[in-house]
């Protein structure tokens, strides 16, 4: 049997934990704990150390998923949950008043480890705020040095559109992967 591991980040309230119970064939493990600070503007509940959650492929793998903390106080989590990983799923939430900035952090915090492993990237919330657009994320990855990286349109709560960025994560680190 074969064992995976793709690690979900991105800011509070971008969906790695609705994108985890989605794509998971268990009953997900959460360490949620009720907002505290200024993420209880947001949302009741934030995770505090990590998502988990388990996917068979062929009945010969396992993709164990693994989400991250989105608060900064919590980062000593994301070289823990980043050992051995595959790579990684970058959620970032556009309803956000600076998209791009979370962009930024999270690319930069994970800079080390998205270079010795692979990258896709996840837009949520576009049916609440449309702009910025796709193509506005590939012109910003670009300008910042960044290689052409998957970045697509999703819905965290969509099992169809977080299995294709898993698909395009996988695809990116072995092109020959059959679906």
């Amino acid at each position: 049997m074969s064992e995976h591991k793709i690690i979900f980040t991105g800011p509070v309230g971008a969906g790695k934990t609705t994108a985890i119970s989605v794509l998971s064939d268990i009953v997900p493990i959460t360490t949620d704990e009720l907002a505290s600070d200024m993420t209880k503007d947001l949302k009741q509940q934030t995770t505090v150390a990590m998502d988990y959650g388990l996917m068979r492929i062929n009945g010969s793998e396992r993709v164990h998923l693994y989400g991250t903390p989105g608060q900064e106080r919590f980062n000593f989590m994301w070289e823990v949950l980043t050992q051995g990983g595959l790579g990684l799923v970058l959620l970032i939430d556009n309803s956000r008043k600076e998209p791009f900035q979370d962009l930024y952090f999270f690319l930069d915090a994970f800079k080390s480890f998205i270079h010795t492993t692979a990258i896709s990237i996840g837009i949520t919330r576009m049916d609440e705020k449309s702009h910025p657009e796709i193509d506005d994320y590939h012109r910003e990855i670009s300008a910042m040095g960044w290689p052409v990286l998957p970045i697509m349109e999703v819905d965290a709560r969509e099992k169809e559109d977080m299995s294709m960025l898993v698909q395009s994560l996988l695809y990116t680190i072995d092109p020959t992967i059959a679906e």
